[in-house]
């Protein structure tokens, strides 16, 4: 194994005292080309370029020397630090930090970012990383070949979003482009890169911020009554919170998700989900039920995009979903939705007949389906008589490949 192990953050800027003796005493130098071409690394070192790190690993842990590691950046904020440590390679190293391409990227435009969301976006984490910008006013993409700012531009198809896009930071061939998100896509981008991606709501303002990458809002706890919602008297198919809840619980929606509700009525749901991080499609062929749930958004400040449509034929055009509450549509919506094999689905039914229908269609087409009846009993708490009563069948599907 290696004598010592030392990782160097590298950010453009001269190295420092620390980092410029580790590399003199160096007898294997790992990192980009650009980091093996600095002339701190002595000519005598054995050189591996980074495409692998477990690989490098391997080698750096069966040198006998002093072995150094050069990446971009902060190594420690998802950089090298985390792989070189893994159990599997026993290395234990030292950290030089530099400053992180995040910090850069807001700096050069001249933004603070206590209140970003940072995601990396890899070929196969691409379409999260775009929920999350679906789902997020501010939001740092640290990019990667094949999931750069044209195939982000791409994902968000029908979403205005601005794009900063940092080019190369740190080197001389560093470039800051800003644009909107529909423009990126006719541009050919040069790796790395760090893009920024902001809009579809306020900035958080200096005296709301205390805790970072979180928007906490005013309004504590979930399933909250319907009376909470701006306009919910005037939805004809309010259903009931204890029902919301119960939806809820089984889809789970968090960040990087995709949730479609279809039949979003008074928009309580859509809302909900979205304060639990998750990225919403709205969907709805009542434009009054559309300009409810508009309006539940902007009251509760969270991001969700409005579908006016009737399903199932408006959910074609859609972009995947993860997870699904369905409002109404009977088998058709069902079978719909099914064929674009999100993780879970929800719904319900008034009737055991109905609800039959529905298990049926959603166990035939590859789903694991659970229902309950529901009853709940809203009291009057002066006369403590009941107020409103409730009975409704819950039928929550997980797929069966990702069933228990």
């Amino acid at each position: 194994m290696a004598d010592r192990v030392t990782v160097i953050g590298w950010d453009g800027s001269p190295l420092t005292a620390v980092a410029t003796a580790a590399l003199s005493a160096a007898t294997l130098v790992a990192g980009a080309a650009h980091h093996l071409a600095l002339p701190e690394v002595p000519a005598a070192a054995e050189r591996i370029r980074l495409g692998s790190i477990d690989l490098a690993a391997r080698r750096i842990a069966g040198h006998r020397g002093t072995a150094v590691v050069l990446a971009d950046g902060d190594p420690g904020f998802f950089g090298v630090v985390r792989n070189l440590r893994a159990p599997e390679h026993g290395l234990e190293v030292e950290v030089v930090p530099a400053v992180s391409a995040v910090a850069t990227a807001f700096a050069r435009a001249g933004m603070p970012w206590e209140d970003a969301q940072i995601v990396v976006a890899h070929p196969r984490t691409l379409r999260r990383a775009v929920n999350v910008c679906r789902a997020h006013h501010k939001v740092a993409v640290l990019t990667s070949p094949g999931a750069g700012p044209a195939e982000l531009a791409l994902l968000l198809d029908g979403v205005h979003r601005t794009f900063v896009i940092c080019e190369e930071l740190g080197t001389a061939r560093e470039q800051v482009t800003v644009l909107t998100s529909d423009k990126a896509a006719d541009h050919v981008w040069r790796d790395p890169n760090v893009v920024i991606v902001i809009g579809g709501g306020p900035e958080q303002q200096a005296t709301g911020a205390w805790v970072s990458g979180r928007h906490p809002h005013g309004v504590r706890g979930w399933a909250l009554p319907s009376d909470a919602y701006p306009d919910s008297a005037t939805d004809p198919e309010g259903e009931s919170p204890g029902l919301r809840a119960a939806q809820l619980a089984r889809l789970g929606p968090r960040t990087g998700d995709l949730v479609w509700d279809i039949g979003s009525g008074s928009g309580a749901l859509s809302v909900e989900a979205a304060r639990f991080g998750a990225a919403v499609l709205a969907v709805d062929s009542d434009p009054d039920a559309c300009a409810r749930t508009a309006a539940a958004a902007r009251a509760f400040g969270v991001q969700l995009q409005v579908v006016q449509g009737r399903a199932p034929h408006v959910l074609e055009r859609l972009p995947e979903p993860d997870v699904v509450r369905i409002g109404g549509g009977g088998v058709p919506v069902v079978t719909a939705v099914a064929d674009r094999r999100p993780e879970r689905i929800v719904t319900h039914a008034s009737t055991r007949d109905e609800a039959e229908a529905l298990g049926a269609a959603l166990t035939g087409n590859g789903y694991t389906v659970e229902c309950a009846l529901l009853q709940s009993v809203e009291l009057d708490t002066y006369a403590w008589a009941e107020r409103e009563r409730s009975v409704v069948f819950l039928l929550s599907a997980v797929r069966s490949d990702l069933a228990p």
